[in-house]
């Protein structure tokens, strides 16, 4: 019994470690080998007996070597191998446009789209990616997949789903989301969208950019079914709109202006947002070069304006409200420093606190909202706004009301008069234009020499030695005498013209006869007697009326 036991025990032990190995799914070492075969040697000494009856009953376990553990070899499944890839050549893409052209192969096309992935991802660190079929690929079948896929896939989709061939709402792709056949091709339309998008990011050639953005536009109508693809492809041209070259900008405009005409209120909110600030971003400084460029970004912004005003006002009363309560944080800090002035809040503080203000971001973005109101002044979404921007930029005007700001002052007034005659509503101009002539710096012989020729459209601030040259004060002059005719031309046909050129004209008399320049004392008087013929002849027209001033038809008087 004892014998039996100790086999016992010892096979109970020995299927322990089967089993254990088993778990761990690992032979044994030679080292685990050579330390088994001690331990039989060590029984052979201490207890014979057993060790006899080992030989007799049990002889396998006794002859274990270090060979039945080297002989062992993990066996590899068919499945686990890494599949072969091939390489693509022309004539297999040959054959898969024709397929799908002339027979509409459902196989071709897969086939095609996974050519697609592989040049579109083609230089990427993929690494032990084993899901592509293909691999390599030469310059000209590279060339020849990208032109036939971004040329023609839109219309292939189109066809194999019948959609019409060209436009289309995002309703239409909504009720196609229901239907067995969306199921079938969703996946080929995503892998077309999101490969051509991954490639899109890799491109640097702006010329590249601007052909596959213009592809991609006719099949933006598929992005309403897929959201985040949707969200990526807006961030992009947003990009590419903001810091483009070229044409580029235009062309990823017309992607965006594209993407909400088809998809609406998906994408507006998303877009009106980056697109302003990307304008914000752009026009934080300003040059005679970059204006050009700020000014086709305004342009943009306002045109995608047209596609819903209702959204569009929701967003410029937001805008804007954010530039009224950065003005009333200035006004209140100046309010506070003439009241602690000497004491805690020097010139240094109070500079800073208008800085907020009297910057270009600030401008640029009253010179956009004022253009939305002029272009949309006589919309009923849009109207609204004019009069709280008409009191934004007559508080920036007046918030430092100093010589060296006066190309700041004149860009307000501008907006102010192109406000005014967009909406067909008087705003008390010309008093910012006649304060500036009674100042010294306009009213007195300048001491600085002629000066550099002074470009009042870039610069909103003037330094001290160019505020007493001669060609500041001449472009100042010429400045507002120019605003102060476009002001007061606006109510020419006016019944209450009189009155309202009357202070104008007796105030430019008096600047007439301080100032020594007679180019300003021409110019000046020119404008006065033109100002006072028209005042003549209303006020001869305005005595043969019967109607009174409040009556509704003052509002044709000389029509």
């Amino acid at each position: 019994m004892g014998v039996k036991a100790k086999k016992r025990d010892l096979k109970l032990n020995h299927e322990g470690e089967e089993e254990e190995t088993g778990k761990n799914a690992l032979p044994k070492t030679g080292g685990q080998a050579k330390e088994h075969i001690e331990q039989l040697q060590r029984l052979q000494t201490k207890d014979p007996e057993f060790f006899e009856f080992l030989k007799e009953h049990d002889k396998e376990l006794l002859e274990f070597n270090d060979e039945d553990i080297d002989s062992y070899k993990p066996v590899v499944s068919e499945k686990e191998e890494t599949p072969s890839k091939k390489a693509i050549t022309t004539e297999m893409v040959d054959s898969w446009c024709h397929s799908i052209e002339e027979n509409g192969k459902l196989v071709a096309l897969r086939s095609l789209m996974k050519a697609f992935r592989t040049a579109c991802h083609y230089g990427d660190d993929n690494g032990d990616d084993i899901s592509t079929k293909f691999s390599t690929m030469s310059s000209t079948v590279f060339n020849k997949i990208m032109l036939f896929v971004l040329s023609k896939m839109d219309g292939i989709l189109r066809k194999f789903l019948k959609l019409p061939s060209t436009g289309g709402k995002k309703e239409i792709i909504q009720e196609l989301m229901t239907t067995k056949k969306w199921k079938s091709f969703n996946h080929v339309v995503k892998s077309y969208l999101g490969n051509a998008l991954h490639i899109l990011n890799q491109m640097t050639d702006t010329e590249m950019i601007s052909f596959t953005l213009r592809r991609l536009k006719y099949s933006s109508i598929f992005l309403v079914a897929f959201p985040s693809l949707q969200r990526k492809y807006i961030k992009v041209a947003l990009h590419f709109w903001g810091t483009g070259g070229g044409a580029l900008p235009v062309t990823s405009f017309l992607f965006l202006r594209d993407l909400c005409i088809r998809l609406g209120s998906d994408c507006l909110d998303e877009c009106y947002k980056g697109m302003y600030k990307a304008y914000v971003l752009n026009c934080q400084f300003v040059n005679a070069t970059k204006l050009q460029h700020i000014q086709f970004l305004g342009n943009c912004v306002i045109e995608l304006f047209r596609v819903d005003l209702s959204v569009a006002y929701q967003h410029a009363f937001l805008f804007i409200r954010q530039l009224a309560m950065i003005l009333r944080e200035a006004l209140n800090t100046r309010t506070k420093g003439i009241s602690l002035i000497g004491n805690a809040l020097s010139g240094a503080c109070l500079q800073e606190a208008f800085r907020k203000v009297y910057e270009w971001k600030y401008i640029n973005c009253l010179e956009l909202w004022t253009g939305a109101v002029c272009a949309y002044g006589s919309e009923v979404d849009l109207k609204p706004l004019a009069y709280p921007l008409a009191q934004i930029i007559s508080g920036v005007a007046r918030l430092v009301p100093t010589a060296r700001y006066f190309p700041l002052r004149l860009r307000c007034i501008k907006m102010l008069n192109r406000v005014a005659a967009s909406i067909g509503t008087f705003i008390p101009v010309s008093m910012l234009l006649l304060d500036m002539l009674e100042m010294k710096e306009l009213n007195r012989p300048p001491t600085g020499g002629i000066g550099k020729a002074v470009d009042l459209r870039t610069i909103l601030k003037v330094s001290k030695p160019t505020l007493k040259t001669r060609a500041f004060q001449e472009a100042c002059v010429f400045s507002v005498i120019e605003e102060l005719a476009v002001h007061l031309s606006q109510w020419s046909y006016s019944v209450s013209f009189f009155e309202l050129s009357f202070i104008p004209v007796v105030r430019l008399r008096s600047f007439s006869k301080s100032t020594k320049v007679q180019r300003f004392q021409k110019e000046i008087k020119q404008l006065i007697r033109q100002v006072e013929a028209n005042a003549e002849f209303t006020n001869e027209r305005r005595n043969s009326v019967s109607f009174l001033p409040n009556d509704p038809v003052v509002s044709s008087f000389l029509e």
